[in-house]
């Protein structure tokens, strides 16, 4: 929920192709965990996984923190069951494996911890949605690659052996934001050895990639993806940071943004078409189906600017094909208030119309 896309102030000339293949689609632990059963896994084309995805929102703040709970939010059965029923798709579960095993080798993973993400993916599959479940805030990762790069990897080899028998309703998230040590070419040569391993376990089973600088859109190009059929890529839009962003206390300098609007007029959509455009260039050059992974406005903003931004970004997302995860369902960004029990109607209606 931090990187910024570059915008165009008017609107490009693009590819035949492109214009032409435009859709729409409406201490350290000794013992290991063990998966409970989940129902026959059955491979599914990414292109047709995406669409199945179409529309979803992401729990931050829960898993993500040091400890769930910590950060305000604690996922329970009866939001994901509100998810499902109010119409969306998918829920991504951003998950902090890091803080959850041991720093030594073979840096075992919390069995109980295990057992908690297993249960909210299959809450989640129980419901009907797809899950994907990431690995998200590996901050010493990203601070220092070539101490944590072996860690990072063996995570990866527990994650897909525990849950190497559930359906392929749960996609995989190698890394959420790679960035600072994660350069382009430190993470795609990660991505091929981290694929490599989870492919052992789960050969079929369709994973999302995005590029680095935070998933941005332009880090697109530099990302080189092993020739594996069964891959998503990804991005995250919260373009222009001076709207989706203002206010934001972890951001030094955003108080200077409030009272920033998106009024929707013909620059401020031309900018957003510019960028979701140049994404899918690269799809339809690279053959990659697509999800936004992020997009949100933060509640410092005005709510029916939020409200116009959220609208015009998914309907574009989707008219070139793109599944998408808002972020996120109850924090700042949030869509669903848990103080009165509902959902922040206009933000409803921005993610999934009636």
């Amino acid at each position: 929920m931090l990187m910024s896309c570059a915008v165009g102030t008017t609107k490009p000339t693009l590819p035949a192709a492109l214009v032409t293949q435009r859709q729409t689609i409406t201490p350290q632990p000794t013992a290991t965990a063990t998966a409970l059963p989940v129902s026959k896994f059955i491979p599914v084309d990414p292109v047709n996984q995406v669409r199945t995805m179409r529309r979803g929102i992401n729990f931050g703040n829960a898993l993500e923190a040091p400890s769930e709970g910590e950060w305000g939010i604690t996922i329970q059965d009866t939001d994901i069951s509100n998810i499902a029923k109010t119409g969306f798709s998918t829920i991504r579960v951003p998950v902090r494996w890091s803080a959850h095993a041991s720093v030594a080798p073979p840096y075992v993973i919390e069995p109980a911890f295990f057992q908690r993400i297993g249960h909210v993916a299959r809450a989640g599959l129980d419901n009907g949605l797809v899950v994907v479940v990431n690995m998200q805030h590996y901050e010493e990762l990203f601070a220092d690659y070539q101490t944590h790069r072996a860690r990072f990897v063996e995570l990866w080899r527990q994650i897909a052996d525990y849950f190497k028998d559930y359906p392929s309703g749960l996609v995989f998230e190698l890394l959420n934001e790679p960035h600072d040590s994660v350069s382009a070419g430190v993470w795609n040569a990660l991505v091929a050895e981290t694929l490599a391993v989870v492919r052992t376990t789960n050969p079929m089973r369709n994973i999302v990639i995005g590029g680095v600088e935070y998933n941005s859109i332009h880090a697109l190009t530099m990302l080189k993806l092993p020739t594996d059929p069964n891959l998503i890529a990804t991005f995250h839009y919260y373009s222009p940071m001076n709207f989706t962003h203002q206010g934001a206390e972890w951001m030094p300098g955003s108080d200077k943004w409030l009272g920033t609007d998106w009024e929707g007029n013909t620059h401020d959509k031309n900018s957003v078409d510019f960028d979701l455009d140049l994404v899918k260039q690269w799809s339809i050059e690279n053959n990659r189906a697509v999800w936004m992974g992020e997009f949100g406005a933060y509640n410092k903003a005005e709510l029916s600017a939020r409200a116009r931004w959220t609208t015009y970004v998914a309907r574009e997302a989707e008219r070139r094909g793109f599944a998408w995860s808002y972020w996120e369902y109850a924090s700042g960004f949030g869509a669903f208030n848990r103080g009165t029990n509902s959902w922040v109607e206009l933000l409803r209606q921005a993610l999934v119309p009636n």
